[in-house]
């Protein structure tokens, strides 16, 4: 039985995961790996060749790392969990008018719940995954903070995790640059893992195409709202395809022409409405976040100032953020761009996840 305790490794075959598992070996925890299947792209109609983390070489790679170095590995299906979770709220969100964040969700309410349940079947102290992020206890909390990396941090997707979760979390990544953790892998002997590309689309949408993932799940729904009006400066000025197959920002893939550029401002489904606006039009001062989760306090401080993030590749902006009844009421300092409904507003006291939710259609 090692001293340091026993984790269970959350491995998708690729390098941050593994060198997260090789990380935790080597300072003498007991490790376990498990791989999780979450989605098969022959659900989602796709015919693209299986990449990323449910594709059999991936599997196949997590199993090798284990192999290597000596400790178990599992592999854990949980497809049927993901679809009703993760895939029903994808279609209901683009339905709404609204625009999804599955990884927060499956991070929530899929991966750390299916990661702490076969930990305790397991008799594990600890789970562990390769988010670049990193996690504290300060005043009887545990508090997440940004990865040292600032192009890798991945803080933002982590907003919706408990304490009884974080208690039992590790992320060894988050004192790490993504050009030390190649060297590492290089280093464990694991050069072409060094090498693997990374993936950035959503696992179950393989061609990063979700307008043809919608039409795959619901063949009826292009018929349905397929000629709706296209509204700029309260007038009609074309016809789209249906409301759930645009985003707000969106520019190109409109097929209209104005003789200025212009961008999805609002989605009223409703009306199968889409309203367009200048770039100008889109600048917002303040928002409404539901469903928010705290991290660092146990509630909002009155008047709290911090920085705000709208998406994930957005660089923040100060707020002042106060609760009003169930929601959270954030006046951004500076006007913002490109506010969608769905989306995750997240907010920073300093490199600290103050906790985050998602952006509400209104008060």
């Amino acid at each position: 039985m090692s001293k340091k305790g026993k984790v269970l490794v959350a491995m998708s075959g690729g390098i941050d995961s593994s060198v997260t598992a090789m990380m935790l070996h080597e300072q003498g925890y007991e490790v376990i790996g498990i791989t999780m299947k979450t989605w098969d792209y022959q659900s989602s109609g796709s015919s693209t060749k299986e990449t990323g983390c449910c594709s059999l070489d991936s599997i196949n790679d997590a199993r090798q790392v284990a192999v290597n170095l000596g400790f178990p590995h599992y592999i854990l299906d949980i497809r049927s969990e993901f679809g009703t979770t993760i895939i029903d709220n994808f279609v209901e969100e683009y339905l709404a008018g609204r625009t999804p964040n599955p990884c927060v969700l499956c991070n929530t309410h899929i991966k750390w719940d299916a990661l702490l349940k076969r930990a305790n079947m397991l008799e594990c102290e600890f789970i562990a995954t390769g988010h670049y992020a990193q996690v504290r206890k300060e005043n009887n909390r545990y508090v997440v903070s940004r990865g040292l990396d600032t192009n890798k941090d991945q803080s933002y997707v982590l907003w919706g995790l408990t304490q009884e979760s974080l208690q039992r979390t590790i992320f060894p990544l988050g004192k790490f640059t993504k050009p030390e953790i190649r060297k590492m892998a290089e280093g464990y002997g694991f050069a072409e893992l060094a090498n693997k590309p990374e993936s950035y689309d959503i696992c179950f949408i393989p061609d990063n195409d979700y307008r043809a993932f919608l039409k795959h799940k619901m063949p009826e729904l292009e018929v349905q709202v397929e000629g709706g009006d296209f509204i700029f400066k309260g007038e009609k000025v074309g016809t789209h395809r249906g409301y759930p197959f645009y985003t707000i920002g969106q520019r190109k893939g409109l097929d209209i022409a104005l003789g200025e550029p212009v961008f999805v401002k609002n989605i009223i489904p409703e009306t199968n409405t889409v309203q367009l606006g200048t770039k100008e039009d889109l600048a917002e001062q303040q928002l409404y976040v539901r469903d928010f989760n705290m991290i660092k306090y146990e509630s909002m401080p009155a008047d709290f100032v911090g920085r705000t993030k709208i998406r994930y590749k957005d660089p923040g902006t100060m707020a002042t953020i106060n609760t009003e009844g169930n929601k959270l009421h954030v006046v951004f300092h500076e006007q913002v761009s490109g506010v969608a409904p769905g989306q995750s507003c997240v907010m920073y006291d300093g490199d600290d996840l103050v906790g985050g939710g998602f952006i509400a259609r209104n008060q």
